[in-house]
């Protein structure tokens, strides 16, 4: 049988891995269950996935964009810890829940024989997991990753230290977030990002400047941001940066409420729990049936789902690159983009669709590459001006700076404002002396709950109303903390201050290198 013919372009896959920092600040049910369930159901696997396909010989597969976040959380000693206990008791629930005799719930997915067959199928998945988490994740996630960057699996995409929400920030802060975001990155995985995926995909008129100045050369927006024409790559501006949009047309076949993939009724279902066990033991069923009339799982049924999928969105792939280059006249670009944590998390089988998803594209006659392969071959159009945007709803910044988080969005310019008003006191105090200024680590704790505070995660979650309590509550513990530590500081209390960073820092100790010295001069 003779191969496919070729088909016309670049498609690029890109996922975006990113949680707020967890570590220390509650477990259920947000918090550390949170990082721990998106790290068993989507990290471990897409590695698995990345892995198996590059022991095929198979490069240059997706776009990986790694906040540094959550790579701090991925190769955090605690977290570490606590993620083997985590794999530990869902092994012991599998268990369990092989071995029930009564039906530990209405549904009938926990009915007595159902729970015991998912449950040994889950105790067989648990523990794949604990021994590869043994053999190749003790070490955290950043040996995986230099793996797959030295092996050019993947391409890395970097950011801001705390993934801030960068067009409501104050621009010293900004740029040092972004700086030390991707020292972060070189420093964990001997790579230094070119491109990035902004926080939210957000943007202002401006942002370009920066971005080249830190030694950025792409980074993602929005389909509407480029007004849905994403067939190309487009230089903001003056500058030589690089914008590529997702094609929301190629992505939505993934990922939407109405009609993507994970919503079939033969996929795990995300929202229905045994309560005895905590496991997923339900299909979707339908979209209207209700949690206590669901099937029980088949993994056959949904195997066979997962190949339709596949074949769907290679052809989906295939005829947008062919009418997207009969568009514009020339071998056009396609890039699909995704949250990491759609594969596995959301998603039960996700990685699956993944894995055999890259494997099917090549084999159609489509060619896979990533962002960087996309500017290297030449798939960048004319010069663009951007409009303030993001993904968020309404493609605009109503989700991080709307009405109903305005108390955030002030809370976070009071914060800021103290914060690089002690920092520069204190640096100058310390040039003051004559002689070179030494690391000041209540200064470094003062910045870094200040990057806490204006995580875009937390008024993301208001504005959704998803966890909303916990997100307030997080903003402002971090806000109280730069304060509190900010306020010894200019009152002369210098030993309280050392005690209050240093007992802070025991909570939100990441970014162990971030030094404040390296904060721009007002």
């Amino acid at each position: 049988m003779s191969d496919p013919p070729p088909v016309p372009g670049l498609f690029t896959l890109v996922l975006h891995t990113h949680l707020p920092w967890l570590a220390h600040h509650g477990r259920w049910p947000v918090g550390e269950e949170w990082l721990y369930q998106s790290w068993s159901a989507s990290y471990l696997p897409l590695i698995r996935v990345l892995r198996t396909l590059a022991a095929e010989n198979r490069r240059h597969l997706i776009t990986l964009g790694i906040t540094p976040v959550v790579a701090a959380q991925l190769d955090d000693p605690y977290c570490l810890q606590g993620m083997h206990h985590w794999l530990a008791n869902w092994q012991l629930r599998a268990l369990e829940a092989a071995s029930t005799r009564v039906a530990s719930g209405t549904s009938p997915a926990s009915e007595p024989n159902a729970l015991r067959q998912f449950g040994t199928r889950e105790y067989a998945e648990a523990d794949r997991e604990l021994g590869e988490f043994d053999t190749l994740w003790r070490h955290g996630a950043s040996p995986l990753v230099r793996e797959l960057l030295d092996g050019e699996v993947i391409e890395l995409l970097g950011g801001p230290l705390a993934h801030p929400f960068q067009p409501l920030l104050n621009p010293r802060l900004r740029e040092f977030a972004l700086r030390e975001g991707l020292a972060d990155a070189q420093a964990r995985f001997a790579h230094t990002p070119t491109g990035i995926w902004a926080p939210e995909c957000a943007y202002a008129p401006g942002m370009e400047v920066g971005y080249a100045a830190a030694g950025v050369g792409h980074f993602m927006v929005d389909g509407p941001s480029l007004r849905g024409d994403t067939a190309l790559g487009r230089p903001v501006a003056d500058s030589d940066v690089v914008a590529f949009g997702r094609d929301l047309q190629v992505s939505y076949r993934v990922w939407s409420p109405r009609s993507g993939y994970p919503g079939h009724a033969a996929y795990r279902d995300f929202h229905t729990y045994d309560h005895a066990t905590g496991l997923k033991p339900a299909r979707v069923t339908g979209r209207n049936v209700p949690s206590d009339d669901k099937a029980p799982y088949d993994p056959a049924r949904a195997d066979a789902a997962v190949d339709v999928h596949v074949a769907d969105f290679v052809e989906t792939v295939r005829q947008r690159l062919s009418a997207e280059s009969a568009r514009i006249g020339r071998p056009a670009h396609v890039v699909a983009a995704f949250d990491t944590e759609l594969f596995g998390h959301w998603w039960y089988e996700g990685p699956l669709w993944l894995e055999r998803v890259l494997r099917a594209l090549p084999a159609a006659g489509i060619r896979v590459g990533t962002l960087s392969d996309a500017i290297s071959d030449g798939y960048v159009g004319s010069p663009v001006e951007l409009p303030a945007s993001s993904w968020g709803s309404g493609k605009d910044w109503q989700v991080w700076s709307g009405e109903k988080v305005a108390d955030l969005v002030q809370l976070n310019s009071e914060v800021v404002e103290s914060a690089l008003s002690t920092v520069d006191k204190a640096l100058a105090h310390g040039a003051s002396l004559g002689s070179p200024v030494s690391r000041d680590f209540v200064a470094d704790q003062i910045l870094r709950e200040t990057l806490l505070t204006v995580s875009s995660d937390w008024p993301f979650m208001v504005s959704k109303d998803s966890a909303a309590d916990y997100a307030r509550y997080r903003a402002h513990l971090h806000a109280h903390a730069t304060r509190e530590i900010a306020a010894a500081v200019a009152s002369g209390r210098h030993e309280q201050a050392q005690r209050l960073a240093q007992g802070w820092n025991r909570a939100d100790g990441l970014f162990g290198a971030l030094d404040a010295r390296r904060l721009p001069a007002p």
